[in-house]
């Protein structure tokens, strides 16, 4: 077994989601959130990205048409994350959520971000959220990171200019 750290400019790619509606989906990642639909092949798949990139989420209906989320109490996806370049970005994002009605599940200031959660039309947890800049994120006496979760000020995210 290696022991080796990964290397430190590895990111994450894209999300794959099972959904049982396809055009439901993408009312809400399109419609709402303002994803760009790249591709649809049919009634059964779309892929949807920001900034020109190929796709950063896919949506499928090959196993799912129809289906229903998964019951409280197993395993899977616990949440997908949509990170945002700057404050003013997310600020417009909460608008647009208010905007189409769709609630929360909370809202968090985790001191190296500030945070929304919610769900999607077929249960699957979204965060959306913004970095703060690194030299901005709390640290202890020792100088580690020091996360924390506070209750997001949405009046005050909400107060942010837009862009």
């Amino acid at each position: 077994m290696s022991t080796a750290a990964i290397h430190p400019q590895t990111r994450m790619g894209h999300v794959h989601l099972r959904v049982a509606d396809l055009d439901r989906a993408l009312a809400f990642y399109h419609g709402v959130l303002g994803f760009e639909i790249t591709q649809r092949l049919g009634n059964s798949a779309a892929f949807l990205a920001a900034g020109g990139y190929h796709h950063h989420i896919g949506l499928n209906t090959w196993e799912s048409l129809g289906g229903q989320p998964p019951p409280p109490g197993t395993t899977g996806l616990y949440h997908l994350a949509v990170l945002y370049p700057t404050r003013a970005a997310l600020a417009d994002a909460l608008r647009r959520l208010l905007a189409a009605h769709i609630s929360l599940d909370g809202a968090a200031d985790h001191g190296v971000s500030e945070a929304l959660y919610l769900h999607d039309p077929d249960h699957n947890g979204v965060e959306l959220y913004w970095d703060r800049p690194e030299s901005q994120w709390p640290k202890d006496p020792q100088g580690n990171l020091a996360m924390f979760t506070h209750p997001l000020d949405l009046h005050g995210l909400l107060a942010t200019p837009e862009l």
